[in-house]
């Protein structure tokens, strides 16, 4: 099936070329964002590797209720449209509520709906209704063919912007497991897939900052048999100083690191894009 191109600013998301959302899980100090997007945008023009960059204003589903949530939508998402303006990359966020659509619509290139949230309907309608891009993650207790009626609701209300991003299946307790079905089923829908590599390591139960709330040496596996699959983007949660972070400090990749794991990941991508064009 021919993918659907998705236009992102200047990324055509579903075309031959791989591209990467990136950044810190949940939005931190300036100090912080700004040196992740100054890296990714290193990274993206030595590579020639198109980066749109993510951080949460609001993690909504943190285990405690006091675990760090993100500065809020206000403070959040203008410092993510600084950080858009300063290096000129695209930006996503996530939303919680239809609420919030409007408000991140004048700023966001991306609406993403979160993996538990990938069947509230009223949620899609609002995001799509904004006719911005919305990628919807996958929830990990549905099937993967089902997400397809996550992406009609989108459609029904007039919106065909669509972006799929797989991120692990609950496996047993407080654990995730990807399997590589899913990105046959996602990539018959003929939207852009995108895999979420690190989040498909966390280890659910046990606090972000403990090193076996990650299982990080698993990524390079999973995010070549991913790439391999026919994914058309990597999403990479990435950091700074990930020893430190305030979400997800066990699975996010140092940004120093980007670099050499990229590097094999579009080569795989090179190799599986002329293979299906051949």
């Amino acid at each position: 099936m021919k993918k659907r191109i998705v236009q992102v600013g200047g990324i055509s998301c579903g075309a031959d070329q791989l591209f990467l959302i990136s950044g810190p899980c949940v939005i931190e100090k300036e100090r912080i964002m700004f040196k992740t997007a100054e890296a990714l945008k290193h990274v993206s023009e030595k590579l020639n590797l198109p980066v749109i960059y993510k951080s949460s204003f609001q993690k909504d589903n943190r285990s405690t209720a006091q675990n760090y949530r993100g500065p809020g939508l206000e403070n959040g998402i203008k410092l993510l449209y600084k950080i858009k303006q300063e290096f000129n990359l695209p930006i996503v966020s996530d939303v919680h509520y239809p609420a919030q659509v409007a408000q991140v619509a004048e700023y966001l290139d991306i609406i993403q709906i979160p993996a538990y949230l990938c069947m509230q309907t009223d949620l899609l309608e609002a995001a799509a209704k904004t006719g911005k891009v919305i990628n919807i993650k996958h929830g990990q207790f549905l099937a993967p063919e089902n997400m397809a009626k996550s992406a009609q609701k989108v459609m029904d209300s007039g919106n065909d912007q669509i972006i799929l991003t797989e991120r692990g299946y609950a496996f047993g307790y407080n654990d995730l497991i990807v399997d590589p079905r899913s990105f046959f089923h996602l990539n018959r829908t003929g939207f852009p897939v995108v895999f979420d590599i690190t989040h498909s390591v966390r280890r659910y139960g046990i606090p972000s900052a403990d090193p076996k709330g990650g299982s990080k040496e698993f990524l390079p596996t999973l995010s070549r048999a991913g790439v391999a699959a026919g994914v058309d983007g990597i999403f990479i949660e990435t950091h700074p100083e990930p020893q430190h972070a305030l979400c997800d400090a066990s699975s996010q990749l140092h940004v120093a690191e980007l670099e050499a794991f990229l590097k094999p990941l579009i080569e795989i991508h090179q190799i599986e894009v002329a293979s299906r064009n051949s």
